[in-house]
């Protein structure tokens, strides 16, 4: 017999287990079983009365009613034509077509059993057919008559199945006479039929597992037991089998999720921190009475909210996010204030030099003579702000980090750079990350042991990409929200428009002209590319350290516009009689903000860039943005993108170049990228473009094991109900010494790399 947590070598033998390490890193009984079916093969396809969606893959099993043999039309060969009968009850069998008809006419037949399994294709609404797919013609025992098949055969992706079956010892084929087939996730050398029967036999062989659900939450919400839907998720008798093992094994993903996420919040609300209470004397009020614009009614709210987590004497845990320009930056600079009047330092972290220095100008700008304490003409109120980057001079880098670490600065801005060892703080009281996702936890966990010993520092984490619900719930449960929706009085509205390249090249035209004419307007715009360019592929046939290099084939596939290309071709043709700067990632540190500030002060009419711009970056005067090439950017990056422009007093229009075509699924997303500005909706169209299951890994650890049941955007009810749950237990057993199954359950259902990275987030 076998247990959840016995090694899969022990169970399998060796050779079977080190497979499923290789491919899978799979070690134990429980990772195997983890391992859910993607889909499931069925003698009724589809599993629901919808009709397939364009481009899925699909397996399906039935018998062919129909096989005939067509000259092609165009070109020499023939297709074989194929009905597939089902028994789905629509009256229509599955169109299937086989490109290389007179190979396969002999053993797909007309009256045999068949498994084909494809990709979806429609030809027109309503009527979708499967494309050479691959095949296996399957025996039946009870059929004595002559041209019977008496054993498997099989082609394209289902012919190692075949090869499996045909006359090898010990292999089971009953499994395809089962009315719901598996289909699991594989690779070439570990087929989804592989698993399956290493699965039967684990399932074959495993003890009765005590289920880490209490009765009375699986009876409350209907769920069966583990033991039962770890069983039947893997072979289902009916419909309903999979539906209710799904159900229990997704609530199962989120009550680990949010254990984690309860511990976190349990462990981080024990912590010390110094309260900062805000002063009524101080600099934060002297800043404020000498704003020149009302803050909106959300962003006093928010202040509202923030001032009173510091007051307290634990450390704040705070995501502020709002849409992009909805005035995060003055939410923050109130209160770094209010840690400042407390006596203690705030450093700000930012992704990249380039927003660094901005957020450096900004806040330094904001605060007038309240930022020049120690120069001339310093307010008697005033703090030290100072920055601190990887490429600034010895000389001024020196006199920076001798301003942290003395106290004489209140405010210290950086990159990556303030988290070496040679920065040090007077009295680190907050901690400000902007673009949280851009950092790695290990960057602020190391920021924020540069606090004094025995106090932790406030946390304050910005992000301009919004995250609905759900996401924010299961990702970033241990932290409070605040959300700035309404945009500060001032801002212009931004037009998007699509700019169909290939269908409409004069259309390119026009913006270069749209955007002389905003210049000769007095305004300023940003050209975007998606790449740099680069010398080693750009032709000029010599590589980075100057030597002549081998001619190269060129490379197949859709091309794009590189920045370089793009500011040369710009400079020299349609804006010649414009400024046009280059900002790019490899132009050295003083380069780049030489080029900003040109941008900044109106010395450069257009700045032709890369996404160096995507965040922060504040110029009013800009007012046109063309993205090239805006098919390459995801549905967030464009959102963020075009909030560069609509800044100021003047309407904003953002143009998006793409030659992708008309109908296609890139079209769409920038089609609907120009519909709306509504960030939220966006944010949702992004995660349902790309892969879900992939939100948690590239918003927490990066790894490509992730969600695999539980739908972040759908399932808000499971991860609300789990979340309530969490918390109360954690609060009650703070460890989990009490439920040593849930702590189990929660180690099996989220991968060890994860659980380690939340633990330390």
């Amino acid at each position: 017999m076998a247990t959840l947590s016995d090694r899969l070598d022990h169970v399998l033998g060796v050779k079977a287990a080190g497979s499923l390490v290789d491919a899978f890193d799979m070690h134990t009984v429980e990772d195997l079983l983890r391992h859910y079916p993607l889909r499931y093969a069925t003698q009724g396809q589809p599993l629901t009365e919808e009709e397939p969606e364009d481009g899925t893959h699909i397996t399906v099993i039935g018998r062919i009613t129909k096989a005939e043999l067509r000259p092609m039309r165009n070109r020499r060969g023939s297709l074989l034509k194929v009905v597939l009968d089902t028994g789905s009850g629509t009256g229509r069998g599955v169109d299937v077509t086989f490109f290389n008809g007179d190979k396969v006419k002999y053993v797909v037949r007309e009256g045999l059993r068949a498994m084909m399994s494809g990709t979806v294709n429609y030809w027109r609404p309503g009527q979708w057919n499967l494309s050479h797919p691959g095949y296996l013609i399957l025996p039946e025992a009870d059929d004595e008559s002559v041209g019977a098949v008496k054993t498997v055969r099989g082609g394209g992706d289902l012919r190692g199945l075949a090869q499996s079956a045909k006359g090898a010892e010990g292999v089971d084929t009953s499994f395809m006479e089962r009315e719901f087939i598996p289909v699991y996730p594989a690779t070439a050398k570990v087929q989804s039929w592989d698993v399956l029967a290493c699965v039967r036999q684990v399932l074959d062989q495993l003890d009765p597992i005590d289920d880490p659900l209490p009765d009375d939450i699986r009876n409350e919400r209907s769920l069966m037991k583990i033991s039962d839907a770890l069983r039947l998720i893997h072979l289902p008798e009916r419909k309903t089998d999979i539906d209710q093992a799904q159900e229990r094994l997704r609530f199962d993903e989120a009550l680990a999720l949010q254990l984690v996420l309860a511990e976190r919040r349990h462990e981080v609300s024990g912590r010390a921190a110094r309260p900062c209470p805000p002063r009524l004397d101080g600099i934060a009020a002297e800043f404020e009475k000498r704003l020149p614009f009302e803050l909106t009614a959300g962003q006093r709210k928010v202040v509202s909210e923030i001032s009173a987590d510091m007051s307290r004497s634990h450390p704040m845990h705070r995501l502020l996010q709002g849409e992009v320009g909805s005035g995060k930056t003055i939410v923050a600079l109130e209160a770094m204030l209010q840690i400042v009047d407390a006596g203690q330092q705030c450093a700000l972290l930012a992704p990249t030099e380039v927003l660094a220095a901005q957020h450096y100008r900004s806040l330094r700008g904001m605060l007038g003579d309240l930022g020049n304490a120690g120069e001339l003409g310093a307010g008697d109120k005033s703090t030290k702000v100072v920055l601190v980057t990887g490429s600034m001079s010895t000389a001024t880098k020196k006199a920076a980090l001798l301003a942290a670490m003395t106290g004489e600065a209140g405010i210290v801005i950086g990159t990556h750079a303030l988290i070496q060892d040679n920065v040090e703080f007077f009295d680190l009281g907050m901690v400000v990350v902007d673009e949280q996702h851009r950092f790695g936890v290990e960057q602020r966990d190391a920021l924020r042991a540069k606090a004094k010993s025995g106090a932790s520092p406030h946390l304050l984490v910005m992000t301009a990409t919004p995250i609905p619900r759900t996401i924010a719930m299961t990702t970033l449960g241990d932290l409070e929200t605040s959300t700035l929706t309404e945009l500060p009085r001032g801002r212009s509205p931004i037009t998007s428009k699509v700019v169909p390249r290939r269908q409409h090249p004069n259309w390119v035209d026009r913006a270069w002209e749209r955007i002389v004419e905003e210049v000769k307007a007095g305004r300023q715009a940003y050209v975007v590319c998606s790449r740099i360019g680069d010398d080693e592929a750009e032709g000029s046939g010599k590589s980075r350290n100057g030597k002549t290099k081998a001619a190269e084939p060129e490379k197949e596939g859709p091309t794009t516009q590189a920045a370089l290309d793009v500011f040369e071709m710009l400079r020299t043709g349609p804006l010649a009689e414009l400024r046009v700067g280059l900002l790019h990632g490899r132009l050295p540190a003083d380069e780049k903000d030489q080029v900003m500030r040109a941008f900044n002060d109106g010395s450069v009419d257009v700045l032709v860039c890369t996404t160096v711009v995507e965040v922060g970056v504040d110029v009013p005067n800009a007012t046109v943005m063309v993205i090239v090439d805006a098919d390459r950017f995801g549905v967030s990056q464009l959102h963020q993108l075009r909030g560069r422009i609509g800044r100021g007093k003047h309407p904003g229009l953002c143009l998006l170049i793409t030659d992708s075509a008309p109908g296609g699924s890139a079209m769409a997303r920038l089609d609907a990228v120009a519909a709306t500005t509504d960030g939220f909706e966006l944010a949702v169209l992004d995660l349902r473009t790309r892969r879900e299951g992939d939100v948690l890994g590239a918003a927490q650890s990066g790894t490509a094991r992730s969600l695999r049941l539980l739908s972040l955007l759908d399932d808000l009810e499971v991860i609300t109900a789990a979340q309530d749950l969490a918390r109360e237990v954690v609060e009650a057993d703070p460890g989990l010494k009490k439920h040593p199954g849930l702590a189990s359950m929660m180690h099996a259902a989220v991968d060890a790399e994860r659980l380690e990275y939340l633990a330390k987030s």
